[in-house]
């Protein structure tokens, strides 16, 4: 048996994780009342870790939106969500993935 092949690095093609495919219809968060009637505004900058199999195994808050109330409703709802999976050559692997909310008043 060869070792050193086996040490050698992938030339894997990777795609990282992700959750835009149309069909994971991972729901918006919760725009709370709270901060609606205070007309609070923001983007939460998540960094998601999404397992082999699509689940969100960790949620943390890379950047907050300045309200702590629409950074908890993003972790709560994100934490349900189901990513694709990151993909070295054919094989799901868990990776970290970055994930913006905005809440916005319209």
């Amino acid at each position: 048996m060869n070792h050193n092949a086996m040490a050698a690095p992938r030339n894997d093609t990777y795609v990282p994780a992700n959750s835009n495919a149309a069909y994971l219809n991972n729901p918006k968060p919760e725009y709370p009342l709270r901060a609606r009637q205070r007309h609070w505004q923001g983007t939460v900058l998540l960094k998601v870790y999404v397992g082999a199999d699509g689940h969100a195994l960790k949620v943390v808050i890379a950047r907050s939106s300045g309200h702590e109330l629409l950074d908890d409703s993003a972790l709560e709802a994100v934490r349900q969500w189901r990513f694709v999976p990151a993909k070295r050559g054919g094989s799901a692997e868990a990776s970290w993935a970055t994930v913006p909310i905005v809440f916005e008043l319209y």
